[in-house]
């Protein structure tokens, strides 16, 4: 058995992979190549710097992580550490798992910096950070990038009840970092079925006070900004406007056109949901013009052109309302938040997700985007915000499914 010193080995690794100068990678970047960059340097060396696009893996997780980075094993993967030698021996190993084009970046990041490359310094997670996110950094689609993506983000609910109240909760100890609550209402003892973010000790206080409290407590890098005034059409602009996504869950028609209409008109995404006694639904309305760079689909208008006439629908507090309902959907709407803030899966556009928790039954159903809508129309007549008179309910199963396609049955 042959015996090699640590030059013997780095120049035996050396020829077996394919290296490349930081000038040749260069142009590979800016030309476009479809290639995959990593980092295996330790996270104290990568904090300092690293590629522009790099993925960060270090070195003792790289065999174990890279499946979950690059599933194409024929494609370039470039490998960078800080000189061009731990690179070497990970990209030899590499080459052992089956790809084909594991690639040593000579010089490494240094090599790189010292060419007068730009790179880039991350912003990262504290120890404490990164011991609270642990599960989320875990999953490839969330990682630290994605975690910090997170803690950068501003989502307004409407709302401190039943549904604001899960979504909430969630989104708060998801990391999201900025929170803002619509809600000028006080908390009442028959709230407490339901709206967990509220107990006994808060009966009579704001809502927005009891809410700002339990989710400074379930996590402190969250900022929650309350805004305890009824939003109309002379503020919903000026406070959504501030926010990347809104989460509806007033239980009140002239709210929920109010809503769509002033997202629409600043395209903003919006996560609206809605129960009722057993029943619930959850969809995301994307307007034309949104930040996410994702087709638009239809808006509750193109769903539901106009309010119905008065008491035609019965309030939850005329019909009741499952405790458990609203925690259900409610952590629906966090869900569809999170997969639109990190760019993630498929978020319920063009859906329409219908609940019904008597059988359990699950209905995802295509909402169609309607070309004469008042609002996200050809040619729309709604142009600026209106306040309508207040209602209270949520649409029969019939209406909705007269205005909807089935796609997937129970």
């Amino acid at each position: 058995m042959s015996r090699l010193n640590r030059d013997q080995l780095v120049a035996l690794a050396k020829s077996q992979i394919e290296e490349i100068s930081a000038q040749d990678l260069k142009q590979w970047l800016e030309s476009g190549a479809d290639l995959k960059v990593i980092d295996i340097r330790e996270r104290d060396e990568f904090v300092q710097g690293h590629l522009p696009g790099a993925t960060f893996i270090p070195r003792g997780f790289l065999e174990l992580q890279i499946e979950q980075h690059q599933t194409d094993r024929d494609k370039p993967v470039i490998i960078y550490c800080a000189g061009g030698v731990r690179s070497a021996l990970a990209a030899r190993n590499l080459k052992e798992m089956g790809y084909t084009r594991p690639i040593s970046l000579i010089g490494g990041f240094n090599g790189w910096k010292n060419a007068g490359f730009p790179f880039k310094i991350p912003t990262v997670l504290t120890e404490e950070q990164r011991i609270r996110y642990s599960r989320h950094t875990l999953l490839s689609e969330v990682g630290e990038a994605g975690q910090i993506k997170l803690l950068e983000s501003k989502v307004l609910l409407i709302g401190a009840g039943g549904l604001g109240s899960p979504a909430a909760m969630y989104l708060a100890a998801a990391g999201v970092g900025t929170l803002g609550i619509v809600d000028f209402d006080t908390v009442d003892v028959s709230n407490l079925q339901r709206q967990i973010l509220h107990g006994n000790k808060d009966v009579g206080r704001p809502k927005v006070d009891s809410a700002a409290d339990r989710l400074r407590d379930i996590n402190p890098d969250v900022k929650v900004i309350p805004h305890r005034e009824p939003i109309t059409s002379h503020n919903a602009l000026e406070i959504i406007r501030n926010y990347d996504i809104v989460l509806n869950g007033s239980d009140n028609f002239p709210t929920r056109y109010l809503i769509n209409d002033a997202c629409q008109f600043l395209g903003k995404p919006l996560v609206d949901a809605s129960i009722f006694m057993f029943e619930g639904q959850v969809t995301v309305y994307m307007p034309e013009n949104n930040a996410f760079g994702l087709a638009a689909g239809p808006c509750y208008r193109c769903l539901y052109p106009d309010p119905p006439p008065p008491g035609e629908v019965p309030s939850c507090a005329e019909a009741g309302v499952l405790g458990v309902l609203p925690g259900i959907v409610g952590s629906i709407q966090a869900v569809e938040a999170i997969k639109l803030l990190l760019g993630k899966g498929e978020p319920l556009i063009g859906r329409l997700l219908m609940i019904d928790t008597l059988d359990m039954s699950f209905r995802t159903l295509n909402v169609q985007r309607d070309p004469h809508c008042p609002v996200c129309g050809e040619h729309p007549t709604v142009t600026q915000l209106i306040d309508y008179e207040q209602f209270c309910g949520l649409p029969s199963r019939n209406v909705v499914e007269s205005q909807v396609s089935e796609l997937v049955p129970a």
